[in-house]
């Protein structure tokens, strides 16, 4: 595994990102904690796009664990039909928002391991929840994260958790609260799987991914 970049050249490379875009937001549409952890836990292999279409209707009338409950399954189902997976993860939706009424009041928890308790919520999902909600400098890796992470050595790493600990570790603390948003929004437009935008990359004189796009 390749060493990480040094800590100057990460400051850099996050200081120019902050100057294009300070407050990097999530694509993902909600009203409140609890309709960003179902947005969130929906979204397992689909994309945002999809899941905001998705959802738009369903929580501009329900948007508390008590109304999906009052719902049903099979309600929820027409909503989200034209999500991958939809019957299963609408399973999980109801289960986890009848634990949320039975345990936590109808309220979100706040704590990574609460969220993990959940039916559909892994650690992925509660870093997001925790970062865009709670403002915890929790980095959720995604797969724009751990090719972005990888490619520009800022948080190399075999695995997810490999990378979610670099990042903790590489990032300076004044860039962790926006550090995930950055990283997939660079990771979804710029630094692509397949087609890098490497000439028009922000960082590209900092990035040593040697198979650089002309």
């Amino acid at each position: 595994m390749p060493a990480a970049l040094d800590y100057h050249t990460i400051h850099e490379i996050f200081a120019r990102f902050q100057a294009q875009e300070a407050e990097p937001k999530g694509e993902l549409e909600h009203v409140n904690a609890y309709t960003l952890l179902v947005a969130v836990a929906l979204s397992a292999q689909a994309t945002d796009v999809g899941v905001n279409r998705a959802t738009r209707a369903l929580f501009a009338a329900v948007d508390t664990p008590e109304k999906m409950l009052a719902l049903g399954e099979e309600g929820l189902i027409e909503h989200i039909k034209t999500i991958g997976l939809f019957r299963n993860k609408a399973k999980n939706v109801m289960k986890l928002s009848r634990i949320l009424v039975e345990d936590y009041g109808g309220q979100v928890p706040s704590s990574r391991a609460a969220l993990q308790s959940l039916p559909g919520v892994g650690r992925k999902t509660a870093n997001v929840v925790l970062n865009m909600w709670f403002h915890h400098p929790a980095q959720a890796v995604d797969t724009h994260i751990f090719r972005v992470g990888n490619r520009t050595r800022i948080a190399p790493g075999k695995t997810v958790e490999d990378v979610e600990r670099a990042i903790e570790d590489n990032v300076p603390v004044e860039f962790q609260q926006h550090a995930h948003h950055w990283l997939i929004l660079h990771g979804r437009y710029h630094c692509k799987a397949r087609k890098p935008q490497c000439p028009t990359c922000l960082i590209r004189d900092l990035c040593p991914f040697e198979e650089k796009t002309e």
